[in-house]
């Protein structure tokens, strides 16, 4: 058995898997680390604690599978916070394993390496890789063959939730600040035109997930459906005229991102609007299984 914790800005995940990388274990759940650090710098003592009784429960989780050493990846909230040692000390001794902090570049990687190998059949086809986090965007551009470009962008659910929406439910200005912002960063990019937008993580496998109206989710249901720019921008606008309340409510929404997840849907439907990119595909696999499959890959004997 081998085992992988992704610790994001928002959720906090454990994937078991076994020897011919077949799901375990594959569990999530919501730490938000990064609540306030857009305003302060700084981790929340109560998300400190919240995320450190996630680990616990994650090192009795791995101890029941026989597990002794995960491999642990953390990303923006940690890669920011001026007192990210607040929580790594604790956590490391907690799950008895180092902590690697990676940079954008690196969580791009493991993002395209994920979805190059759940997606065999795209390639030679050129795509990009965008996987909205609670505190980053990572967009990956491939030409079908290798990773033209790879670059992470500090916009994210939780982050421009907390900078931008303060209503519930968001005001017109408030909706109106939050696409400026997006796309002022968009601007910067580089982004090929009319070819597929991959989407990974939280974010992009809720979209499915609500498209589906999943009353339990189901991460192969939502890993390779397709769906039109149409029905990506009338999600972010249900969802960004809608209470958090109505949005908890909404099949295939977990409660605990319904306060944040209109903002992550803005940017896949921003980015798709850039890009004008014919297709969204969702893909419940995101950078924990990019580790699981470069680490199995490693493992491999040279011939």
């Amino acid at each position: 058995m081998n085992a992988v914790i992704d610790i994001g800005t928002n959720t906090l995940l454990l994937l078991i898997v076994d020897d011919q990388q077949r799901r375990v274990v594959d569990l999530c759940r919501f730490g938000r680390l990064g609540k306030g650090l857009d305003a302060s710098g700084n981790l929340a003592a109560d998300a400190v604690a919240r995320s450190l009784d996630i680990c616990r429960e994650y090192r009795a989780v791995m101890d029941q599978h026989g597990v002794a050493a995960p491999s642990i990846i953390a990303t923006q909230a940690l890669r920011e916070a001026k007192n990210a040692a607040t929580f790594v000390g604790p956590a490391e001794e907690i799950l008895r394993a180092k902590i690697e902090i990676i940079g954008g570049k690196r969580e791009a990687e493991l993002a395209f390496t994920s979805v190059a190998e759940t997606f065999r059949d795209l390639a030679g086809t050129p795509f990009v890789v965008v996987d909205v986090g609670g505190g980053s965007t990572e967009f990956i551009v491939t030409d079908g063959t290798r990773v033209v470009s790879a670059v992470s962008v500090p916009i994210g659910a939780v982050r421009l939730t907390e900078r931008h929406l303060k209503h519930d439910p968001a005001t017109a200005d408030e909706i109106a600040a939050l696409d400026t912002d997006i796309d002022a960063h968009l601007a910067k990019l580089d982004l090929p035109t009319g070819v597929p937008l991959i989407g990974t993580a939280g974010t992009a496998t809720t979209i499915g997930a609500a498209q589906l109206a999943l009353a339990t989710y189901d991460p192969d249901a939502v890993t390779g459906l397709r769906l039109e720019p149409r029905v990506v921008g009338e999600l972010r606008g249900k969802l960004l005229a809608a209470t958090v309340a109505a949005k908890k409510a909404m099949p295939g929404v977990e409660p605990q991102r319904a306060d944040v997840i209109a903002a992550g849907v803005a940017i896949y439907a921003r980015a798709m609007a850039k890009m004008q990119a014919p297709v969204m595909i969702t893909c419940d696999r995101g950078i924990r299984w990019g580790l699981v499959y470069e680490r199995a890959s490693e493992a491999r004997p040279s011939r």
